[in-house]
């Protein structure tokens, strides 16, 4: 049986065009002018509607830039390009397919969904999932009605499609770091210095699909520092395999590109190296291409700078192709494949480059280690106090306190170490391993080694921003209330209602006060175990409605979870990251060609968390297993941090308190007792 027909949708043609207008999508506008706005990712807005329904005289009559689909049912919301605006017009046809119910949801994630109505209908049927509609055309709407509708509804499609793209550009970007972590991890536990730049290079043209590369490192002269040339190591071509390059130098000019970059430190980004623009001071080496017969193209050139801004190398990539895997083989493929280097792969490899420029420092420095030793442990130690300037100088004091420990043990040792001596070369040994005991934090993150509070500051921001929300929705409440009121009795009673409601209004800020105070309570740190975080608990419990209508906790779980750490201010997860520090420092440490004399200071830097009753880290040693240094250095490092007052996630101890804090270890069996009866009776903590 033919369904009647609304008075606004008459039968009409089937493919109409729709004109974008400035980010919404305005019907019946007049065409667009060439170069004008165009549609979302050059895809025309979609109208589906069923092939029951009726097209629009409208459409036949002022639509100019859409596409209009009939279909005979609804289709999955997985077939649509959630990219390109769509709006779905729901008439009883459609509403009456069985899976319905299953499908309109999900179109609701990607499409703009109008419901259509019948003849004497003026309000979706009672089937009809309004809250998941943009729009409803009555059965008997005019033109105009349904033609305002209609052009809301493709606004909220192209705001639907643009969340899209945002939401993808989102995820991609944390791929994308989630990549740089991980090649910055793999790059930071490289020390021989071909595979590092191997890895390097590979990593750079992987992250933006470029089919070669090269790499330079800068020489300096060895008596003013200063960058005197670039020499070539490393040169990668996917459409030449087998490349071998003999090293050669450039000189830090602007001769080159590579020297420019080098000179200036400012990446280069160039769209084809057949047409420089005029007037630049550099030039494209064209001897590879006549010698290989190669095209290059696009080309980026980024300087590899430290964190002192001293460049080290330069990466230079070159033809960043549309197909990873397809080879240049001759001009005509290079001139349809390779894309110019965009601003997202120049992020990348800037990102990259920065952490390329650390990891190959290390390498050299590492190279270097038995010639510069005693600068090496000098320049270590500077590295990890920059890396957390807060700690600066504690590493310093742990090998003062250790040595003076081990002297005083000699002098006036109790219980089992009365007697023992140390030779000039293990109280070297001794003092080394105090200074280079954590070096290894130069792998933790910088968030996670200076946190001062248990909550970040962006999470802190957050609830205080949420806090205010909430303020300002019982303030908005109150100014309902009142309105209500005088909507619905007039003037009757109304002083009376206003004062109950502003004593509510009193009573809501107070508690959205107090629970705010707590939350910040709880995030300071704290020096011992402490806290129950029962009203913490029972906060998360609670919730509230948000800006899109959503309920929300009012504390989140991993906000409680922060919140309820016990001591200082970091969870189990972070302490574990910090504490795989100790683990970095020995096989760091372990890599080194120490001397006879010193090859316990792997060990010794290695053991200082470790407490004799097995609860220390990082492999729970306990007992003889110990070694006295590292007992010494154990009390010297935990005596330092107590008391140390530039550490901003915890205030400063006294030292009478920091003395009983480890009288306290001592007597549950973590510390060496006799140890640290001599760091107390001998007065090494007071430095005399």
């Amino acid at each position: 049986m033919q369904r009647p027909q609304s008075p606004a949708l008459t039968t009409g043609p089937t493919t109409h065009r729709l004109t974008p207008s400035l980010g919404s999508y305005a019907i019946g506008a007049p065409r667009p002018s060439p170069g004008g706005p165009q549609p979302l990712h050059g895809r025309l807005p979609l109208l589906l509607l069923s092939d029951a329904q009726p097209v629009p005289a409208l459409f036949a009559q002022r639509v100019r830039a859409i596409e209009l689909r009939r279909v005979r049912s609804l289709p999955p919301a997985e077939s649509l390009d959630a990219t390109r605006p769509t709006v779905v017009l729901l008439d009883h046809a459609l509403l009456a397919e069985t899976d319905s119910r299953v499908r309109v949801p999900g179109l609701s994630r990607v499409a703009a969904l109008v419901a259509v109505g019948e003849r004497g209908e003026r309000e979706p049927p009672p089937d009809c999932p309004e809250e998941l509609l943009t729009g409803y055309i009555a059965g008997d709407a005019s033109e105009r009605a349904a033609l305002a509708q209609l052009r809301g509804a493709f606004r909220a499609a192209a705001a639907l499609a643009a969340a899209h793209v945002a939401r993808e550009g989102e995820r991609q970007r944390q791929r994308e770091l989630a990549d740089l972590t991980r090649v910055g991890a793999a790059l930071t536990v490289e020390r021989d210095l071909m595979t590092l730049l191997e890895m390097i290079l590979s990593q750079a043209r992987r992250m933006t699909g470029s089919d070669a590369g090269s790499l330079y490192l800068v020489e300096r002269d060895a008596a003013s520092g200063a960058p005197v040339a670039l020499r070539f190591k490393l040169a990668q071509n996917e459409s030449i395999p087998g490349l071998e390059l003999s090293e050669s130098t450039v000189p830090v000019d602007d001769a080159s590109l590579a020297g420019h970059a080098a000179r200036t430190g400012q990446p280069l980004v160039i769209d084809d190296a057949a047409a420089l623009p005029p007037g630049v001071p550099y030039r494209v080496n064209r001897s590879f291409d006549e010698r290989f017969g190669y095209r290059t193209k696009s080309m980026l050139v980024i300087p590899m700078a430290s964190h002192r801004d001293e460049v080290v190398g330069v990466l230079q990539l070159i033809n960043r192709k549309r197909n990873a895997g397809v080879p240049l083989s001759s001009a005509e493929a290079t001139e349809r494949e390779v894309l110019p280097f965009d601003e997202r792969s120049a992020t990348l490899v800037r990102a990259l480059a920065a952490q390329a420029a650390v990891a190959i420092e290390n390498s050299l420095l590492y190279e270097s280690i038995e010639r510069l030793f005693e600068g090496f442990v000098t320049a270590s130690v500077t590295a990890v106090e920059q890396r957390d300037p807060t700690t600066s100088g504690h590493s310093a004091r742990v090998a003062d306190l250790t040595v003076r420990l081990a002297q005083a043990t000699e002098r006036a040792g109790v219980g089992r170490w009365r007697g023992l001596r140390f030779t000039r070369e293990q109280l070297r040994e001794l003092r080394y391993a105090g200074l280079l005991h954590d070096f290894g934090k130069v792998g933790v993150r910088e968030e996670v080694l200076v946190k001062a509070k248990k909550l970040y500051p962006a999470a802190r921001d957050a609830i205080r921003y949420r806090f205010a929300f909430l303020v300002q929705g019982a303030e908005l409440e109150f100014e309902r209330a009142r309105a209500r009121h005088l909507l619905q009795h007039g003037p009757q009673r109304y002083d009376e209602v206003v004062r109950g409601l502003e004593e509510a209004l009193r009573r809501r800020r107070l508690e959205l006060e107090r629970f705010h105070q707590a939350i910040l309570a709880a995030a300071e740190p704290t020096v011992l175990p402490e806290g129950t975080f029962a009203e913490l608990a029972a906060l998360a419990e609670r919730s509230f409605i948000d800006v899109d209508g959503e309920e929300r906790p009012i504390l989140a779980p991993c906000e409680l979870q922060q919140l309820s750490v016990r001591q200082g201010t970091l969870d189990a997860a972070e302490r574990a990251e910090v504490e795989e520090h100790v683990a970095f420092t020995v096989r760091f440490l372990r890599q080194i060609p120490w001397t006879r004399e010193l090859r316990g200071i792997p060990e010794i830097a290695g053991r200082h968390h470790e407490k004799l009753d097995g609860s220390g880290y990082p492999h729970g040693l306990s007992g003889d297993e110990i070694p006295p240094q590292a007992r010494m250095m154990t009390i010297a490092d935990i005596y330092d941090a107590l008391t140390a007052a530039d550490r901003p996630y915890k205030p400063a101890v006294s030292p009478a308190d920091a003395l009983d804090i480890l009288r306290q270890q001592a007597t549950a069996g973590q510390l060496d007792d006799d140890l640290l009866s001599t760091f107390i009776d001998a007065k090494v903590w007071s430095g005399e």
